[in-house]
């Protein structure tokens, strides 16, 4: 395995291989650094869910696999919707999204501006070789969005010699099928990996249709090499939406029942990327990657009054690039630029009146309630030094960051109908600015310090700075009587503390964290976008895997955190200063028991416990959390076939995936599934 200098210089040893083979933990990370290095001396902290974590989670939804990173919390929504959380609440509205930043292969799945908050089914997890996380803003390699951190997936390497069927088969209707095979030709290799997905679902008049492929292919030279991929994925999801009243998930008929018969997704993606390595000589290496993308998504929001479709598409090119230059032998320079032009249309209109009370029949038209097309470029150049002053490691780096969005809005500018007349009761729901041009600059500094106090052992430290620019949505989807958003980037600073690395048999990593942000950007009272709101994020996570005998281990991924808001706004009558953020639960944590029962038996048995939040920001409204357990079971029966079962939810626990409160609905939530089995089949030759 190929390894950076950084990662010779900073450990003189590689950690122990039957301890790894016993934790069944990934100690190598290409999201840190974009190149191979070892995990744990870094100044960050990476988490990694290898491909035999994965295959016997052989999760239908990322959400399952993600539980086993301390930090992270998806709600899973309907289908292969989601909304995410890492080190953060639940990121929910317009443009939230663009606090967490997701990637495949390290390309991230959407255009900087332009995010949605259930892109990551645009991944093909269903085939990946590790999922890896990237928790904080602790790196120059990545700007706006990645301020609470970054979830990359990274595909496998299938240009080799190989063959691959599978097929899962599970409860209320859900079939898998996978297809992998390559092939070597010396210094050129080609390989394939598809999917497709059945599920006809839990719920009334729900489905998902979904399918994934991924061709890649390998050119090695003496000092050039090029790995070229492919991703397309296709969606087609009948959804359920929310049920209502209070704890109505405890009722086994509510909770199958769909509200929303009518509401669908249909997503298509495709992303084409090229990287390539050039090895100048022992002091210089050079990476290239450029890639397109071409996103369309058409969904019924069935979540708002008159029930609106929306269609949007984007079409963009972009360029990853650095240079690696050995200053010393103990320090690495790194610089590179990275650059995005994407084309984006967004359209939302609606059939037929508006159904409710008078106010809403009146305020909320028929017709078109935004068109708009906005061109994006992004520029970023950043620098990183790592030096290595004996056990010590500093590393210190930054990125400057410009994004312009040109914007044409194609109907009519105000607050009005799509034909230009008002609406009765004070004026129309949505306003639509006037075409013009929006910039955004910023700058994010980075120092990471790590010592090695001991064999494979680390105390690390960073200080970081984190951004995200304003998304398309929150500038040009306006409300009411707004019809300008002067918004600025959101701001995040973070301070981090923690050990890592390996003791005997023990794997750790212990970490603290406090991040402040400004200028957060949210809907107020008025239905205005501004983003003079302040929030504060403190946090202590702990993974942990530890072989407690050759047959048997243990793993944990724990973390006790607050999310409060810091700025003064009243709602309801309430100050929310000071008061928890909803949908953020104080303790979240995985244990997971792992038993080698013999050569050809494994079992995995999983708990995976989630406190109670407040589901509104007033806190007058709350869940009350839950706890579940997963029995997962695989037999390796042959050198090249195995067998694996797992039940989930086996004490049939009554929950919520998601659970919130609002003035409208009141209580609502997303019914989590009663207990439910799958079984799956996997033939290598």
């Amino acid at each position: 395995m190929k390894l950076s200098i950084l990662s010779v210089l900073v450990s003189t040893s590689l950690i122990n291989q039957q301890a790894i083979a016993n934790n069944e933990l990934e100690h190598i990370t290409t999201t840190a650094s974009r190149s191979e290095v070892l995990a744990d001396p870094l100044p960050v902290v990476v988490s990694s869910i290898s491909q035999k974590q994965l295959a016997l989670i052989a999760p239908t939804h990322i959400e399952q696999a993600l539980k086993q990173v301390a930090g992270a919390n998806l709600q899973h929504g309907n289908g292969q919707e989601y909304l995410p959380a890492l080190r953060s609440p639940v990121l929910s509205g317009a443009g939230a999204c663009g606090g967490l930043l997701t990637a495949e292969d390290g390309i991230p799945l959407r255009a900087a501006g332009f995010c949605n908050i259930n892109e990551l089914f645009e991944a093909h997890t269903e085939m990946a070789d590790r999922i890896e996380v990237l928790k904080g803003p602790g790196s120059a390699l990545y700007g706006s969005n990645a301020v609470h951190g970054v979830v990359n997936v990274i595909t496998p390497d299938t240009t080799y010699d190989h063959n691959q069927l599978g097929f899962d088969y599970g409860s209320f209707g859900y079939t898998r099928y996978k297809l992998g095979t390559g092939r070597d030709f010396g210094q050129q290799g080609l390989g394939i990996n598809a999917t497709i997905t059945r599920d006809t679902g839990y719920r009334d008049d729900e489905s998902v249709d979904q399918e994934k492929l991924s061709l890649r292919h390998r050119f090695d030279g003496e000092k050039l090499s090029v790995s070229t991929g492919l991703t397309y994925t296709h969606l087609d999801q009948q959804t359920a939406g929310y049920i209502e009243g209070f704890e109505s998930y405890k009722d086994e008929q509510i909770a199958q029942s769909n509200f929303d018969p009518d509401a669908f997704r249909k997503a298509r993606s495709l992303r084409v990327w090229s990287k390539l390595n050039w090895t100048q000589d022992e002091a210089n290496s050079f990476t290239l990657t450029p890639y397109i993308r071409d996103q369309s998504m058409t969904f019924f929001k069935h979540f708002l009054p008159g029930t609106p479709l929306e269609e949007n598409a984007q079409q963009g090119v972009g360029l990853q690039s650095s240079w690696q230059h050995k200053l010393t032998a103990s320090s690495l320079l790194t610089v590179g630029f990275d650059g995005e032009l994407t084309d984006a249309d967004f359209l939302q209109y609606q059939d037929g009146p508006t159904q409710g009370s008078a106010f809403l029949v009146a305020t909320v038209p028929q017709g078109k309630h935004y068109d708009y097309q906005v061109t994006s470029t992004l520029l970023a150049p950043f620098v990183n030094l790592d030096w290595q002053l004996d056990e010590l490691l500093i590393s210190l780096g930054g990125r400057y960051e410009r994004m312009r969005y040109d914007y044409d809005n194609q109907m009519l500018a105000g607050r009005t109908k799509d034909d230009g007349t008002a609406c009765a009761m004070g004026g129309c729901r949505y306003s639509r600015p006037e075409s013009g041009v929006n910039r955004f600059t910023n700058f994010s500094p980075k120092l990471g310090l790590s010592y090695q106090y001991a064999d494979n052992q680390f105390i690390y430290a960073n200080a970081s700075e984190g951004y995200r620019a304003p998304q398309a949505a929150e500038l040009y989807q306006l409300q009411r009587e707004q019809n300008v958003a002067d918004l600025k980037s959101e701001i995040a600073k973070n301070l981090e503390l923690g050990l890592k690395g390996q003791q005997g048999q023990l794997h750790y990593v212990v970490s603290i964290y406090a991040m402040n942000k400004e200028n957060t950007i949210f809907r107020d009272s008025d239905f205005y976008y501004v983003n003079d709101g302040q929030t504060q994020h403190r946090g202590v996570e702990l993974e942990l895997a530890y072989a407690i005998t050759p047959s048997l281990s243990m793993q944990l991924a724990a973390s006790h955190a607050k999310h409060t808001y810091s700025y003064d706004q009243l709602l309801g009558g309430v100050n929310i200063n000071g008061n928890l953020i909803d949908t953020a639960p104080r303790n979240i944590a995985n244990l997971q028991l792992l038993w080698q029962a013999n050569d050809i038996t494994r079992v995995g048995l999983e708990l995976h416990t989630t406190s109670s939040y407040f589901t509104d920001p007033e806190n007058l409204h709350s869940y009350e959390g839950h706890s579940l357990v997963n029995l997962r079971a695989a037999w390796q029966l042959t050198a090249n076939f195995t067998v694996t079962a797992r039940v989930n939810n086996l004490t049939d626990e009554r929950y919520a995936e998601r659970a919130d409160y609002t003035t409208f609905s009141g209580d609502r939530y997303f019914p989590g599934r009663p207990r439910n089995a799958m079984l799956s089949a996997s033939y290598q030759f």
